[in-house]
């Protein structure tokens, strides 16, 4: 954590210069069984990989929004920072008819089809598989982010003060993003290299807070657990335990 960071993008770059290979992002899907664990350098691959794609292909600019119709996930999270990067607004859960572009996962495909922009579509399967066959309207998110650039370079540098992020009826900028994962990190006793395990969706600034942006914001890191209801208290204390876990939000 650096105190000089203003956007989440920022607060990324500042992980990267630190123990970059720690794990930042771990996620455990209890239906389909899939563990997946991101580094700041690995997440850091997909966030310049989805930047790319949302700037260079897709066309999205500063300003612009996208609604994010996506749960709790590894990749929601690299589209957030990617947002972030970009200086496109996520509109977490947003109204795709009123939306620049979306995102979305397989179950709300026929919600995204009211935006009039870019669609993009996520399979959610283990490992970011693509789709077998690509929903028609649709970019695969699997088949187009493998291709982009490994770093990323934005056309204008986000205005850490410009709307960032929408959720649950709330507007932040990018600088209140942070301020607002240090004071929830505060909230729930968070510092530097401490491990979170959060069983929240990402459909209110609380769930995103704790699962992604307390973390990040102090140096520490997140295991997402998705479904919440999948996972029995024997599950959750094992786990805690293999993940070396200090921390909860449920």
């Amino acid at each position: 954590m650096n105190t000089t960071d203003r956007t989440p993008a920022d607060l990324l770059r500042s992980a990267l210069a630190g123990d970059s290979g720690r794990p930042l992002v771990t996620y455990y899907d209890d239906t389909s069984g899939e563990r997946v664990e991101l580094s700041a350098v690995t997440l850091a691959n997909w966030v310049a990989k989805t930047a790319g794609l949302l700037q260079d292909e897709l066309g999205a600019e500063p300003g612009d929004r996208i609604a994010v119709l996506l749960p709790a996930h590894w990749q929601t999270a690299a589209w957030l920072l990617a947002c972030s990067a970009t200086g496109v607004v996520a509109d977490i859960g947003g109204d795709p008819a009123a939306a620049d572009l979306v995102v979305t996962g397989p179950d709300r495909l026929e919600e995204a089809r009211a935006c009039s922009g870019e669609r993009v579509a996520l399979s959610l399967r283990p490992l970011g598989a693509r789709f077998p066959q690509t929903p028609e309207g649709f970019t695969d998110y699997a088949v187009a982010v493998p291709g982009q650039p490994d770093t990323f370079a934005p056309w204008e540098e986000p205005d850490p003060d410009a709307p960032a992020l929408a959720v649950d009826g709330r507007e932040f900028t990018a600088a209140e993003l942070v301020a607002g994962g240090r004071e929830s990190a505060r909230g729930l006793g968070m510092s530097a290299g401490d491990r979170l395990m959060s069983t929240r969706d990402y459909d209110s600034w609380e769930g995103l807070a704790a699962g992604l942006y307390a973390p990040l914001a102090v140096g520490g890191s997140v295991v997402l657990c998705r479904p919440a209801g999948a996972l029995d208290q024997r599950t959750r204390t094992r786990r805690a335990e293999s993940e070396h876990v200090t921390h909860f939000a449920d």
